[in-house]
C-alpha cells in the first residue's frame, strides 16, 4: 500500500525543501544516506530502495538522483534532469526580482512665492515620480521673515497635494520641520487610480 503512495502525498516534504536553494540541494555522490524514498521524474513513488539502487535507477533514464526531502526518514530523492531544474530555479527568480519593484523617494522643493510656471514644472515633475510607483517628499522651505507667515506655506503645499491628488495621497501630513514644512505623498494603489480614471471618463463623457 505504501509503495503505491504518489508523489503529492509527499507534497510536504517537497514544500519543506522549496526553502533550500538549489546550489544547497544534494545530488547524486553527494547524497550519504543508505537507503531513500525514490520518485521518477514524473513525480510517482517508485519505493523504498538502497542509495546503489536509486542512483542506478536514475542513470538508466539518463537523470541525476537529488535529494529534495533530506529532513524526512527515509530522505526523498527524485530522478530527474538536475541542470534543467537549475536553470528553470534560476529564470523564476530573475523573473521574480523583475517583478519586485523598488520604492524610492524624491524629493520636489517649493518655496512661499513659487510662480505658477515653476509649480506646475514641479508638480508634473511629482506625478511622474508617482506614477512610477515612488513616494515623492514635499520640502517647502520659509525664508527670512516668512516663518511668520506661515499660512502662505500651508496654501502652497495645500495646492501641491490637489495637483497630485489624481496619482497619490498623502502619507505623512504637511509638518513643520525646522524652518521647512514637510509633507510626504505616496502613489495610490492601481485599483484606485483605475477607479478615479474611470469616474472621470464617466464625467466627462455625460459633459
Amino acid at each position: 500500500m505504501f509503495a503505491e503512495l504518489k508523489a503529492s502525498q509527499f507534497l510536504f516534504y517537497y514544500r519543506g525543501c522549496s526553502t533550500i536553494s538549489a546550489k544547497e540541494l544534494l545530488i547524486n555522490d553527494d547524497i550519504k544516506a543508505k537507503e531513500v524514498r525514490l520518485l521518477d521524474a514524473q513525480g510517482d513513488q517508485v519505493g523504498i530502495m538502497s542509495l546503489t539502487e536509486a542512483k542506478a535507477f536514475a542513470y538508466d533514464q539518463g537523470v541525476d538522483l537529488v535529494c529534495i526531502a533530506p529532513q524526512a526518514t527515509p530522505p526523498v530523492c527524485r530522478a530527474m534532469d538536475y541542470g534543467k531544474y537549475r536553470y528553470e530555479q534560476d529564470k523564476r527568480v530573475k523573473e521574480q526580482r523583475k517583478k519586485q519593484q523598488t520604492v524610492e523617494i524624491k524629493e520636489v522643493q517649493l518655496s512661499c512665492r513659487i510662480d505658477k510656471h515653476d509649480f506646475d514644472t514641479k508638480a508634473n515633475r511629482a506625478i511622474k515620480f508617482l506614477s512610477e510607483g515612488n513616494k515623492v517628499r514635499v520640502c517647502l522651505r520659509f525664508k527670512g521673515r516668512e516663518m511668520a507667515h506661515q499660512e502662505l506655506g500651508k496654501e502652497v503645499i495645500a495646492r501641491f497635494q490637489e495637483a497630485c491628488a489624481e496619482v497619490s495621497t498623502v502619507d505623512k501630513k504637511p509638518a513643520l520641520e525646522g524652518r521647512q514644512m514637510i509633507m510626504f505623498l505616496t502613489p495610490l494603489k492601481q485599483g484606485k487610480n483605475s477607479d478615479k480614471a474611470a469616474k472621470q471618463e464617466t464625467a466627462e463623457a455625460a459633459e
